[in-house]
């Protein structure tokens, strides 16, 4: 028996192979920010930006993924832009990392996070927020986004502080 279980194994990695990594790319969406959410991006936070990158030029990157498709993707964004990706809207007000002198290192971004959400087929979308604070990258169950079909998190905010030649990722793994 010990040995039919060893031989099953390369007979599932090829079935798992041969299931193809060719997915096929999503419809495209619209992805226009609405008219009446377009003017409304959030103020920037107040950060002490005097040692290290003004807040106007640091990248946030962040992860988005449908739980219903299992489709996620890196989002780059600016603090004070917004984008919509199908029928969500990601907003970025700060993006911040610790200085390289300081422990324990933590990445973090204040991101606002609105969802279209269909009540009926008789009424009109309606934009709801269903996330507005801190994330941080190394600490996720801080601050958690609870949505039965989005999340969001922190990947990275490239910035630098000086000495350092030009803004860089944060240095935690991922």
């Amino acid at each position: 028996m010990k040995n039919l279980r060893f031989a099953a194994v390369p007979v599932a990695l090829l079935a798992l192979a041969a299931c193809g990594g060719d997915a096929p790319e999503p419809e495209a969406i619209d992805t226009e920010i609405p008219e009446e959410l377009a003017g409304d991006t959030p103020p920037l936070v107040e950060v002490d930006d005097s040692l290290g990158t003004p807040l106007e030029e640091r990248v946030a990157t962040l992860g988005l993924i449908n739980k219903r498709n299992n489709i996620s993707q890196d989002i780059e964004i600016r603090p004070g832009e917004q984008q919509r990706i199908d029928d969500v809207i990601i907003r970025l007000s700060s993006c911040e990392r610790t200085a390289p002198w300081e422990t324990p290192p933590l990445t973090g971004a204040f991101v606002q996070l609105l969802v279209q959400e269909r009540a009926d087929a008789d009424s009109d979308p309606q934009w709801n927020r269903v996330f507005s604070g801190w994330l941080y990258k190394e600490a996720p169950a801080v601050n958690v986004v609870e949505h039965p079909i989005y999340d969001v998190w922190v990947k990275d905010c490239a910035m630098s502080f000086p000495g350092e030649e030009e803004p860089v990722a944060s240095s935690s793994s991922e």
